[in-house]
C-alpha cells in the first residue's frame, strides 16, 4: 500500500447466500465509507458501531425483493458486511476449528533427538478461561504418536513433550504470561541433558520473534531420554479434541514460527506468512519444509476496519431512474442485541435445564394469579398445586419471585420413569421457623425398589429422612439432631436434595442434604440405609399445614443420576441458587458468553491475570446486553464491539493501567491534522460520588479541597454529584469504587476530545493505527508552544474514519491517560509516593538549581534524602508548570562530632554555619556539642544560621542543655526562624530558669509574644531536652521533652505573630539570657540539630522545555506520583 500514489486497497464484502462476495466495484466513490466505533460524548457504554456505504443498483442487485437481481433471495436484513484495507503484511488466519490449520509432513530433520527450540508469533485472545488453545506441535489427536506441543491454557503458556509418544510418558511445564498481550511471540526450549542427570525446560515471551525474550517459567525433570520421534506431521494448530477441555487450534492470526534443532541452533522449520500472497494454499519455508493451508484456514493480508450487519435495505433513485443506488449502514452486534430482546431468566431457571439426566423441572416462577406450576421439560405435566401464594417471595437472588405456602397447601407432580440406577430430587426453600412437631417437608415416590416412598420431616427435635414400603410401613430412617444442623434448616434459603447412592452388597443409601445458600452456613446430611435397589423417582408430593405457613419453595427438579456415598450426583444448582454472587466480572462475562454462545461472540484482554477482576453481586434477570455492561461497569473496563468479526470484546480495568503508547504522533512533524483543540469543560467532572451496592449499603466520597473541589468558585467549582448503583459482592467495595470514580472524575487536565490523522499523508503511521484498538494509549509529542509542554497522553475511547479511493482520515475520540497511570511497587518511577503539601519555601530564579522545598508536616512526610537513600535518585518533580530532575536532596543537620574554636565551622551535613552577634570566642564545638558561651553581655543575641536564603515555613528539632543551673535569671537557648537582621526575626526559646525551673516562649525580635509557658520539668546541669519547633504561616509551636522519653503529642506553647509579621528569613539557632543571669560563663549546648523541613533540592531545570522564575509558595510534587489503583 503506497497511498496516495496508488488506491488505498479498500474492500467491501457482503455475505451472499453463505459466500463472501467482493462488492467493492459497486461501492460509489462519491459516498466515502465512514466507520464509527467506540464511545463518545462521555458515554459509559460504547455506541453501536456503524459503517456506511452506497452501492450502484442500476441492475437491481441490491434490491432484496427484486427477482431480476442476481442475488434474489440470498440476502436481506442483517446481512453481514465487511470493510477492510490491505495491510502491510500477510498472516495465517485460523478459525479455532480442528480442520483449519497449516501443516507440513513429518521429516527426519523434525525428529529432534537433542535440545529443542520452538518459537511462534501470533495474535489471539490469550486470556480465555477454561480454554486450551494449541499453537504448534508434532502431536497426534490419538495417543501413541505424540512428540511435543506448545499451547495455551487459562492465560498460561504450556509446553508438553513425551518420551514414548503417549500421554503416560508426557511431561509439561507452564507459566503465566503478562497481561494485556495481543500480538506476541512465545518460545519453549528443552535442554535434554542439563548436566545434572535431568532435562530443563524454559518458557519465554517477547513482543515479536526478534525479541527480547523474557523468561516466564523454568523447570527440570529427571532423566535425559530424548523427545519421542513421532511420525506425526508438524502442525500449526494441532488438535486433541477428546481432551477435557478439548485442545483446539488457536483462533486468531499466526505470523511466523520456527523450530530449531538445538537451543538457538539449526532451523529445521520456519513458516513465515508475512510475505505470502493473499490466498496462498501451499509454500516452502526457508528450511525446505513444504506447508499446506488446510480447511477454512487462510492466508490473508486484509485488515478489517468493520464487520457488521446491514439491518435495512432502502433502494433510492433519481427522477427518471438514471441514478439508482442503495445506501447501507452496517451496525455492530449491539444493535441487534438491543432490539426486542427479552430479559434472561433467573440463573436457576437457566442453569437447571442443562443438568445431565434431567427428568422433570418446575421453576414455580409464575405470576400471582397462576393456578399451576408449568414444566420446563417438554412432555412433563405441570405441577398440580393448591394453597400457593405465587410470586410472594423475591428474596432468593438466583430466582425470580417464588410462591409461599398458605395454611393448607398441596403439591403433586409426576416424574417420567428412568431406567438409570439412582435418582435425585432437589428444590430450594425458605422455612421461616422450625416446627415444634414433626412436619412433612417433601415426599418422593419411588418405583423399582423395596422403598416406595422417601420423606423428609423437620421439627425442633431434628431433621428426619424416612423410607417406607408399599404398605406404608417404615423401612429405615435417620434423624439428624445436631443443634447447628437443625438451626441451619430454617430461617434462611436452603437447597434440599433427596437422593440415592449404591452402598454395595445390594444395599442403597437414601440421603437428605440441606445447605444454606445465602449466608454461608454449613452443609448437612441425614442418611439411612435400605436393602434393595435404588429404583427410580416417579413422583413428588407435599402436604402442608399451619406449621409450614409462609414457607417459600421453588425450582423443584428430578434428575436421573445416582450419588456417591452421601454426596449427591448432580451439583447443577451450585452457585446458580445465589445468582453467582461473588464471581468476578471476567468470570461472569465468560459464563454469559458461554451460555449465550449462539448469540454473542465475546473475547477479552486481561491486563493482570494474577489478580481477579471486581467481585460481583447476584445476577438478576436482565437483557443480555445489560448484563454484559453491568459486569463492565462494576469492573471499570471497556466493553466494545470488535472490528474483525461480529462480536464484542472486553478489556478489563487493569489493561488500561500504565500502558505503553500504541501510537505516537509528532505534532511538530505534521502528523496531527488540525484542529487539535484542548477543552477545559465540566463534561466529565464529578466531585461528589455516591456508589451503592445493589441491595446493600452505600458509600460517598467528596473532594473537599482543591481547584476541582465542591467548594464554591473560586476555591473550587461547586458540587457535581453522581450517584450510581453497582452490582457488587460486598458493601466494602462501594467505598473503594467511589474513591476510584472520584479520582477519574476530578482529574485536572484539559481534554483533547478529538485527534485527527490524515493517513494518506502519513502512511508510515498505518501499521500502528491498524494495531491500535479501543482503550489503547495515544501520545502526542512536541505540541505547539501555545499549549502546555508535552507529551499529551490520551486513551482512545472511539474512532471515526473515512475511507476514500486515495484518502484515509481517522479521528480518535480521547480522554486523558493520566488517571490510568497507577502505582507499581518497586518500580523506579511508578513506585514513588508523593509528599502532600510540598511547596517552594523560597523563590528561585530562572536559572537557579537549588530549591528550598517545604513539606507540610501536617499533611505528610518529608522527602527522602540522597545520603540515606542514594538509590532513589534521580527523579522528576514539577512546579509552576516546569519539570525538573532532582539529583540530590540535602537535610541540614549537625551532630557536632568535631572540635572547633571561635566558630561552629561546617555542619556534619556539609553546610556552613553563619555567625552574627558578639565575639567569635563565644562559639565553639567541643567534639559532641555546639556551644554558645555567655561570657559577657549575656543578654546580647548570638545568631547561628545554617539557612541564609529567606524561607518561610519550617520545622526544627534540636537537643539543648546548659552547663549549670541558672542563677539570677534564665538562660535562653532558642531556635531561630525568619532571620532578616539582628532586630527582625522569630525566636522559639526554652527558659532554663533558676532553681531548675523551665519555661518556653516566642518572640518577634526582642519582643515577647504572649506570656511564657511553664514546662512540666525541672533540669540539672548538663541534662538534655529535646525541642521541636514548627512555624506555619505566622504561628509558632513549641514542644519540649526530656531526652530518652517519648515525644508528647501536645504542643506546650503556641503563639501567632500578628504585629509586623515577617514573611521569610534565615533559619538556625541562637543563644542569650535575661540580663540578670549571674552564672559565670554559662554554656548553652546544642546537639542533634536537624532542619526537618525545608530540604535543599539540587535540580536540573527545564526538562520539559519550560524554565522561568518561581515564587515562594509554588506547589511542588512528583512528576509521576504513585496513585493507588482500584
Amino acid at each position: 500500500m503506497a497511498i496516495p500514489d496508488s488506491p488505498l486497497g479498500t474492500r467491501v464484502e457482503l455475505q451472499i447466500g453463505g459466500t463472501l462476495e467482493n462488492v467493492t466495484a459497486d461501492a460509489l466513490t462519491r459516498d466515502p465509507i465512514t466507520i464509527t466505533r467506540g464511545r463518545r460524548d462521555g458515554n459509559s457504554r460504547c455506541d453501536v458501531s456503524q459503517a456506511s456505504a452506497s452501492f450502484k443498483n442500476t441492475d437491481g442487485k441490491y434490491s432484496p425483493r427484486n427477482p431480476r437481481g442476481p442475488w434474489f433471495g440470498q440476502f436481506g436484513r442483517n446481512t453481514e458486511m465487511r470493510v477492510s484495507v490491505q495491510g502491510p503484511e500477510a498472516y495465517l488466519q485460523l478459525t479455532g476449528e480442528a480442520a483449519d490449520i497449516a501443516t507440513t509432513p513429518d521429516h527426519a530433520s523434525l525428529d529432534v533427538a537433542g535440545d529443542l527450540d520452538v518459537r511462534i508469533e501470533a495474535t489471539a485472545d490469550w486470556y480465555a478461561p477454561n480454554s486450551s488453545q494449541t499453537l504448534i506441535g508434532k502431536w497426534s489427536s490419538t495417543d501413541g504418536q505424540r512428540s511435543w506441543i506448545l499451547r495455551f491454557f487459562n492465560s498460561s503458556l504450556v509446553f508438553n513433550w513425551t518420551t514414548a509418544g503417549t500421554d503416560a510418558s508426557a511431561v509439561f511445564i507452564q507459566g503465566a504470561i503478562p497481561g494485556g498481550l495481543r500480538r506476541a511471540a512465545f518460545r519453549a526450549t528443552l535442554d535434554i541433558d542439563n548436566g545434572a542427570g535431568g532435562k530443563t525446560a524454559t518458557l519465554y515471551w517477547a513482543p515479536t520473534m526478534a525479541g527480547p525474550w523474557t523468561q516466564i517459567s523454568q523447570g527440570t525433570a529427571a532423566g535425559t531420554t530424548p523427545i519421542f520421534a513421532s511420525t506425526t506431521a508438524l502442525e500449526i494448530g494441532p488438535s486433541q479434541p477428546a481432551n477435557v477441555p478439548p485442545r483446539l487450534p488457536v483462533r486468531g492470526r499466526v505470523h511466523r514460527a520456527e523450530v530449531r534443532s538445538g537451543i538457538g541452533g539449526t532451523v529445521v522449520a520456519s513458516p513465515d506468512f508475512r510475505a505470502l500472497a493473499e490466498g496462498a494454499t501451499a509454500f516452502a519455508d526457508s528450511a525446505g519444509r513444504t506447508w499446506t493451508v488446510a480447511g477454512a484456514a487462510q492466508v490473508s493480508d486484509r485488515e478489517y476496519r468493520m464487520v457488521g450487519e446491514v439491518p435495512t435495505w432502502e433502494p433510492k433513485w433519481s427522477v427518471g431512474g438514471k441514478d439508482v443506488w442503495t445506501p447501507v449502514e452496517a451496525s455492530g452486534i449491539q444493535r441487534r442485541l438491543g432490539q426486542g430482546q427479552k430479559p434472561l431468566a433467573s440463573t436457576l431457571r437457566r442453569r437447571i435445564p442443562t443438568a445431565t439426566g434431567l427428568l422433570a423441572y418446575w421453576p414455580m416462577e409464575e405470576g400471582r394469579d397462576a393456578t399451576q406450576a408449568y414444566s420446563a421439560v417438554a412432555g412433563v405435566q405441570p405441577l398440580s398445586v393448591s394453597g400457593f401464594d405465587f410470586a410472594a417471595d423475591d428474596s432468593l437472588t438466583g430466582s425470580s419471585a417464588l410462591p409461599k405456602l398458605k395454611n393448607s397447601a398441596k403439591l403433586r407432580g409426576t416424574i417420567p420413569r428412568s431406567t438409570a440406577a439412582g435418582w435425585q430430587v432437589e428444590l430450594v426453600y425458605r422455612l421461616p421457623t422450625m416446627p415444634a412437631a414433626q412436619t412433612e417437608i417433601l415426599r418422593v415416590t419411588v418405583a423399582g425398589s423395596t422403598m416406595r416412598t422417601a420423606v423428609v420431616y423437620a421439627s425442633t427435635a431434628g431433621v428426619r429422612i424416612e423410607t417406607l414400603d408399599s404398605t406404608g410401613d417404615v423401612i429405615a430412617f435417620f434423624t439428624h439432631t445436631n443443634p447447628v444442623a437443625i438451626a441451619d434448616f430454617a430461617g434462611v434459603w436452603n437447597r434440599l436434595q433427596i437422593f440415592t447412592s449404591d452402598a454395595g452388597g445390594g444395599q442403597t443409601n437414601v440421603c437428605a442434604t440441606w445447605r444454606d445458600v445465602t449466608t454461608g452456613g454449613g452443609t448437612w446430611t441425614a442418611a439411612t440405609l435400605i436393602t434393595g435397589a435404588q429404583g427410580a423417582a416417579v413422583g413428588v408430593a407435599g402436604d402442608w399445614g399451619a406449621a409450614t405457613t409462609d414457607m417459600a419453595i421453588g425450582h423443584l427438579a428430578a434428575i436421573a443420576l445416582a450419588g456417591s456415598g452421601t454426596t449427591p450426583g448432580s451439583g447443577i444448582y451450585q452457585h446458580a441458587d445465589d445468582g453467582f454472587s461473588g464471581e468476578t466480572a471476567l468470570d461472569r462475562l465468560y459464563r454469559l458468553s458461554d451460555e449465550e454462545s449462539g448469540t454473542i461472540d465475546l473475547t477479552w484482554v486481561d491486563g493482570d491475570p494474577s489478580r481477579p477482576s471486581e467481585a460481583m453481586g447476584p445476577q438478576r434477570p436482565l437483557e443480555l446486553l445489560d448484563l454484559l455492561y453491568q459486569a463492565a461497569e462494576t469492573d471499570g473496563g471497556i466493553l466494545y464491539e470488535t472490528r474483525d468479526r461480529i462480536g464484542m470484546a472486553y478489556r478489563d480495568r487493569t489493561s488500561l493501567y500504565n500502558q505503553d503508547p500504541a501510537l505516537t504522533l509528532d505534532y511538530a512533524a505534521g502528523e496531527v491534522a488540525p484542529p487539535l483543540e484542548p477543552v477545559e469543560d465540566d463534561q466529565d467532572l464529578r466531585n461528589d460520588i455516591t456508589r451503592t451496592r445493589e441491595g446493600g449499603s452505600s458509600a460517598r466520597v467528596v473532594l473537599a479541597d482543591g481547584p476541582l473541589s465542591v467548594q464554591p468558585p473560586p476555591a473550587g467549582v461547586g458540587v457535581y454529584d453522581d450517584a450510581q448503583t453497582r452490582s457488587l459482592a460486598l458493601d466494602a467495595q462501594a467505598l473503594q469504587i467511589a474513591g476510584w470514580d472520584l479520582h477519574l472524575g476530578t482529574w485536572d487536565e484539559a481534554r483533547y476530545r478529538a485527534v485527527t490523522v490524515f493517513l494518506h499523508k502519513a502512511p508510515h503511521l498505518i501499521p500502528a493505527v491498524l494495531a491500535l484498538d479501543i482503550g489503547d494509549k495515544l501520545v502526542i509529542t512536541n505540541p505547539p508552544p501555545w499549549l502546555p509542554p508535552g507529551p499529551i497522553e490520551l486513551i482512545v475511547q472511539g474512532t471515526t474514519e473515512t475511507l476514500g479511493l486515495r484518502t484515509w482520515t481517522i479521528t480518535f475520540l480521547c480522554t486523558p491517560a493520566g488517571p490510568w497511570t497507577v502505582g507499581v511497587l518497586e518500580d523506579p518511577v511508578l513506585g514513588r509516593l508523593d509528599t502532600d503539601g510540598s511547596v517552594l519555601a523560597a523563590s528561585v530564579s530562572e536559572s537557579g538549581t537549588a530549591l528550598e522545598v517545604y513539606a507540610d508536616p501536617f499533611l505528610g512526610p518529608r522527602w527522602v534524602d540522597s545520603v540515606g537513600y542514594p538509590g532513589e535518585f534521580p527523579f522528576d518533580v514539577t512546579f509552576g508548570g516546569e519539570r525538573a530532575t532532582v539529583t540530590a536532596i540535602a537535610n541540614r543537620a549537625d551532630s557536632f562530632g568535631r572540635t572547633v574554636a571561635n566558630s561552629w565551622g561546617t555542619s556534619s551535613s556539609g553546610h556552613a554555619w553563619t555567625e552574627t552577634g558578639t565575639v567569635a570566642s563565644d562559639r565553639s564545638v567541643n567534639g559532641s556539642r555546639g556551644v554558645i558561651t555567655l561570657a559577657a553581655n549575656v543578654s546580647n543575641f548570638r545568631f547561628q544560621r545554617i539557612i541564609t536564603t529567606p524561607v518561610g515555613d519550617a520545622e526544627i528539632r534540636v537537643r539543648v542543655s546548659t552547663s549549670a543551673v541558672a542563677t539570677g535569671e534564665s538562660a535562653l537557648p532558642a531556635v531561630l526562624l525568619r532571620y532578616v537582621d539582628s532586630s527582625n526575626f522569630y525566636r522559639a526559646r526554652v527558659h532554663f530558669g533558676v532553681s531548675g525551673t523551665m519555661f518556653c516562649s516566642v518572640t518577634r525580635g526582642s519582643t515577647q509574644i504572649g506570656v511564657s509557658q511553664s514546662l512540666p520539668y525541672t533540669y540539672t546541669a548538663g541534662q538534655e531536652y529535646e525541642v521541636r519547633v514548627r512555624l506555619t504561616g505566622h504561628t509558632i509551636r513549641i514542644r519540649v521533652w526530656p531526652v530518652g522519653q517519648a515525644e508528647p503529642a501536645v504542643w506546650h506553647h503556641t503563639e501567632t505573630v500578628v504585629s509586623s509579621p515577617i514573611e521569610a528569613g534565615g533559619v538556625g539557632l541562637m543563644g542569650s539570657a535575661f540580663a540578670g543571669l549571674t552564672t559565670v560563663n554559662m554554656e548553652l549546648r546544642f546537639d542533634q540539630f536537624e532542619i526537618v523541613t525545608p530540604q535543599l533540592f539540587t535540580v536540573a531545570r527545564a526538562v520539559n522545555g519550560i524554565t522561568k522564575a518561581h515564587a515562594a509558595g509554588t506547589d511542588l510534587s512528583l512528576a509521576t506520583p504513585m496513585r493507588m489503583a482500584l
